[in-house]
């Protein structure tokens, strides 16, 4: 009996034993010393078992039996989060379930640079891998999603704020266009608001003005004389004649602007209607609505290229042409030469 009983207890300390073992190779053996990172996709509503297949088939782990079995051996079966994961094969079993129910998802960093419109900002979403650009320009364009941002407009156009992001893949098109809104809000709200209530302008058209500024001049300095020459224009009931609205309401504009566009009755055509077109034409960051709200105080109407990227600024007209005049005999020199 008591032979027996010292068969049975050595049985159950083997049993044991190999059970330890398997525990400890299914929980804390990596699958191979391959540093390669993995990208694996969860997809919302997948079950474990599929994503374990995958995550076996892409390497990451040796037995994708093995880990349903851990993974439901720690109440962990659905708990985990869809999204995006970079994975390694040094990982242990145990380290990958980690991951997969915090969610640590793969942030993908996207910069939206200023003066972008709203096509161009879908262009980079969509180059990187987050949005379908047609869907992140019909999304944007929604009257419904802009007034439940609370916005006026029809577009969100001037209110995707130029930054950089933090976002994962699996997040809608809607949630990423909010995260820009609130980014937005969070500049313009409190100072630039109240600043704007005691001029007499409203938020669309403090966007309006700063997103032609954005779009006018890559030297920050001139932001503010640029602002000067369209707020002096718009007091003086003088034609903005700004050539980027002109192009922001030629559909398919092809890089020609030719006299016939100059002359064309469209909405953001400033040499055609007065004042500011309907409303923004790029997302303007916050130094141009800084400009657009507190303008040099110059008496500045004109101002033509230098062709190095900054501008001559004119208070008469005849001051202007003979700049013109000198800027585009240095212009044609320069192609000459």
């Amino acid at each position: 009996m008591r032979k027996r009983l010292e068969i049975i207890s050595l049985i159950l300390v083997m049993a044991a034993s190999l059970l330890a073992i398997h525990v400890y190779i299914t929980f804390f053996t990596p699958a191979s010393r391959d540093s390669s990172v993995k990208l694996i996709y969860v997809q919302k509503g997948t079950s474990f078992r599929v994503v374990a297949s995958n995550l076996e088939k892409a390497g990451v782990v040796k037995d994708s039996d093995s880990l349903v079995w851990a993974a439901s051996l720690l109440g962990a079966y659905k708990k985990i989060k869809a999204g995006e994961y970079e994975l390694m094969a040094t990982m242990t079993p145990m380290e990958v379930l980690e991951i997969l129910i915090k969610g640590r998802v793969k942030r993908h960093l996207v910069t939206i640079p200023e003066g972008y419109n709203v096509r161009e900002v879908a262009l980079v979403m969509g180059a990187a891998g987050l949005a379908d650009p047609d869907e992140f320009v019909k999304r944007s364009s929604d009257a419904r999603l802009v007034a439940s941002l609370g916005l006026e407009g029809e577009t969100l156009e001037g209110y995707l704020f130029p930054d950089t992001y933090e976002f994962t893949r699996g997040m809608g098109t809607d949630e990423m266009i909010a995260r820009m809104v609130e980014k937005f809000k969070a500049v313009y709200f409190p100072d630039f608001s109240e600043q704007a209530k005691k001029d007499g302008l409203s938020m669309r058209k403090v966007l309006t003005l700063a997103s032609i500024i954005e779009k006018e001049t890559g030297a920050p300095e001139e932001r503010p004389l640029i602002s000067a020459v369209f707020r002096n224009r718009l007091k003086k009931g003088i034609k903005l004649q700004s050539d980027p609205t002109v192009i922001y309401g030629i559909k398919g504009f092809d890089g020609n602007l030719t006299k016939a566009h100059l002359v064309a009755k469209t909405p953001y055509n400033t040499y055609a209607i007065y004042g500011l077109p309907p409303g923004p034409i790029a997302n303007p960051g916050r130094e141009s609505i800084a400009a657009a709200l507190n303008p040099a105080k110059e008496e500045f109407l004109y101002f033509v290229s230098r062709n190095d990227g900054t501008h001559f600024f004119s208070k008469s007209l005849k001051e202007h042409n003979n700049a013109v005049n000198r800027f585009q005999r240095a212009a044609k020199n320069m192609e000459k030469g």
